[in-house]
């Protein structure tokens, strides 16, 4: 039976490169964002490469309120959703004192308001079904907050503290939860990203987070190595050092 997957902030990056492997896999797929014209163009390479029926939505998920009619609608014409990757997210740099608190809040609305409205409305969409597979992608710096970047940071442990609770709160059952945690991945989001140790392709990690989605994994670093060792390491790593390493 052909699964369905939707994926949310799929134009570029992860969500690009993770729609290719789901599509190479078989999946029928959704996929929503701001930039239809590249998500119209990916959907039209991927169906034509694999054969599989893609579907395009506008989705901008800081509007919280048009998040859930986008995706049941979405859902219903796919004919049922087995996979919700909550994607969509953003960076930004800042200093603290700079008064620019509006970078901040535009981070926190997209990382952690509008993932909670995605991850709510597959919620519900996978009750009604009495099935469904949730993805929400976090990163390794829900862990260690990195120097300039204290926003993305925090939205994204609170993200991973907010999958956790949501999975406690599921138990057992056919409805799955899965928190995948990015190292340094090269976006155009993040141009920068090579100087930075053991930066990965997006076609990297996204394999990475298909193997997780194959074995209902509850959490996954991805690339594995080195961060999965790493992990544990970061934090208990001194400040000093992580001024000097990021």
């Amino acid at each position: 039976m052909t699964r369905t997957a939707i994926i949310i902030g799929a134009s570029s990056g992860i969500g690009a490169a993770l729609a290719e492997s789901l599509a190479r896999r078989g999946h029928d797929l959704g996929l929503t964002g701001r930039r239809t014209e590249r998500l119209q163009a990916l959907a039209d390479q991927l169906r034509e490469r694999f054969g599989i029926r893609t579907e395009v939505r506008y989705l901008d998920v800081c509007d919280t309120a048009a998040v859930h009619p986008v995706l049941l609608e979405l859902s219903a014409t796919l004919g049922g959703l087995d996979l919700l990757v909550a994607n969509a997210g953003r960076t930004g740099r800042r200093r603290a004192g700079n008064g620019r608190i509006d970078i901040d809040r535009d981070i926190l609305d997209t990382n952690l308001m509008g993932a909670i409205a995605c991850i709510d409305a597959g919620m519900a969409i996978f009750k009604q079904q009495g099935r469904g597979h949730l993805v929400g992608i976090s990163s390794i710096s829900a862990f260690i907050g990195l120097p300039g970047s204290a926003a993305y940071s925090a939205s994204k442990a609170a993200l991973t503290n907010y999958l956790q609770a949501l999975r406690c709160e599921l138990g057992k059952g056919n409805i799955h939860v899965t928190t995948i945690h990015p190292g340094f991945v090269i976006t155009e989001l993040t141009p920068d990203m090579e100087k930075y140790p053991f930066a990965a392709k997006p076609e990297v990690v996204a394999e990475g987070i298909c193997a997780a989605i194959e074995r209902r994994a509850k959490e996954a670093t991805v690339p594995r190595w080195p961060w999965a060792p790493l992990m544990p390491i970061l934090k208990h790593l001194p400040d000093s050092l992580i001024r000097k390493a990021f």
